[in-house]
């Protein structure tokens, strides 16, 4: 345990939610959002030590969230969010970066608004990133894919070689920190997955199933089918 690191990502304004918010503080069910991936950790020791990107705003939300999930005991700290995705996992890296067991750790990136996270994905994604640069739990696509140009079809794309990615995803710290360090400070404000600075990098990606229940929640519709998969009101 003591080499592995976990990011979890919480610094979004969730914009596309609306109201004043951001959507992994929303309540469901009695509980924050962050608070569901928060227990998911702590119930995986194989996720480590955890550090969370939050806004000053919200961080005594989360200090209060870290005790009621029971994970003060593994809780490291808290990092800045950055104006994009990329930069605050950026940031959080360097925080890790400066551990002495960095240069053998691996380290996981989640999202605090996919809250139905399960213990068991995050095993298996540790599981397959030994030996490995990382692993990245992905979904099929089922729907026929067509590239568009000018408003018109152009071509049809194979789903045998698309993949719907998901957060989790496990890396090897030290040169998952290196292939985000070479897009700095440009690049990286376009990069939109986790795992792209380190396809870019040429690092050694696996892919693994990965869980049709563990959603995103971006918009109104995704929070009313996450409490759907609770056993709430719609």
């Amino acid at each position: 345990m003591d080499m592995n690191r976990t990011v979890i990502l919480a610094g979004g304004a969730g914009t596309r939610m609306g109201g004043c918010v951001p959507k992994q503080f929303i309540n469901v069910n009695g509980k924050p959002l962050l608070q569901y991936s928060l227990e998911a950790v702590r119930d995986c020791e194989c996720a480590g030590e955890v550090w969370i990107v939050a806004g000053e705003p919200w961080r005594g939300a989360v200090e209060r969230m870290i005790k009621e999930a029971g994970i003060s005991s593994r809780f490291r700290g808290l990092c800045d969010p950055g104006p994009e995705r990329q930069v605050s996992v950026m940031n959080a890296l360097t925080e890790l970066m400066k551990e002495e067991t960095a240069e053998n750790s691996y380290v996981m990136v989640h999202d605090g608004a996919r809250p139905l996270v399960s213990g068991e994905l995050i095993r298996r994604c540790f599981e397959a990133a030994a030996g490995r640069d990382g692993a990245v739990p992905v979904l099929p696509v089922r729907d026929t894919v067509y590239r568009m140009e000018d408003g018109r079809l152009s071509g049809l794309l194979k789903r045998d070689q698309l993949a719907a990615g998901q957060a989790p995803e496990v890396f090897r710290l030290k040169p998952y920190y290196d292939a985000n360090l070479a897009l700095m400070p440009d690049q990286i404000m376009r990069i939109r997955g986790s795992a792209e600075p380190a396809v870019l990098a040429g690092m050694d990606i696996v892919v693994i199933p990965a869980d049709e229940r563990n959603i995103k929640i971006t918009t109104q519709e995704d929070l009313a089918y996450l409490r759907y998969l609770l056993g709430g009101n719609v």
